[in-house]
């Protein structure tokens, strides 16, 4: 791993807009310029719809200007790596925080392969499904930081807050993308549910014909 930038929000919201091509661009620098660029890999979500958009087209913008080739990874899978990597014996839980009272989550078995697809639900609905499994999953990942007490309470393993499989890195994101090759066609988001703007939509029109 030659480089890994964090970008955090600032007090005005998310910076992705303004920071992230020159995190890029130091990336390749890290590299010894483009020409030591392989490929490029871009996470799909689940996620905000803002970030995953602006990701996606910023990786296609690349792609094209570069020639190089481009891959995309399910971000759930590159959570699920990183616990792998510090438990590789054990069932793991990937699970982010998906805002409004929901998480995204998907299980792996020591393998690696998804045991469960990608799916959004409640943190206590989560927590339920795990109530009479055999034996306790390791869980990742931001939303299992942020909702520790349910998932424990049903018997799964959440690492310490401080643990790095808590954040999504980059060196697993490209790890995964080596191995699955090229992405055929276009790169489809992993959204799992409609954006605000949709749910705000149908809300007036059902309002308006009442």
């Amino acid at each position: 791993m030659l480089t890994e930038e964090l970008i955090g929000p600032t007090d005005s919201g998310p910076r992705h807009s303004t920071a992230l091509l020159a995190a890029v661009e130091a990336a390749a620098a890290a590299a010894g310029g483009w020409s030591g660029v392989d490929r490029i890999a871009v996470g799909l979500g689940p996620g905000s719809f803002v970030g995953i958009r602006m990701a996606i087209a910023t990786a296609n913008g690349l792609a094209a200007s570069t020639g190089l080739p481009l891959t995309g990874v399910c971000t759930l899978d590159a959570v699920a790596a990183g616990l792998r990597e510090s438990d590789g014996g054990r069932e793991c839980l990937a699970v982010l925080d998906a805002r409004r009272g929901e998480v995204f989550a998907a299980l792996y078995a020591p393998t690696g392969e998804r045991t469960w697809e990608p799916f959004v639900v409640s943190p206590d609905e989560l927590a339920e499904r795990f109530a009479e499994r055999p034996a306790p999953p390791l869980a990742g990942g931001p939303g299992a930081v942020r909702f520790r007490a349910k998932l424990a309470n049903c018997g799964v393993d959440v690492a310490n807050d401080s643990d790095p499989v808590h954040r999504v890195a980059a060196r697993h994101l490209c790890a995964l993308a080596a191995v699955a090759g090229d992405t055929d066609g276009a790169l489809e988001p992993i959204y799992l549910r409609p954006p605000d703007a949709e749910r705000w939509r149908d809300r007036d029109t059902s309002q308006r014909s009442e």
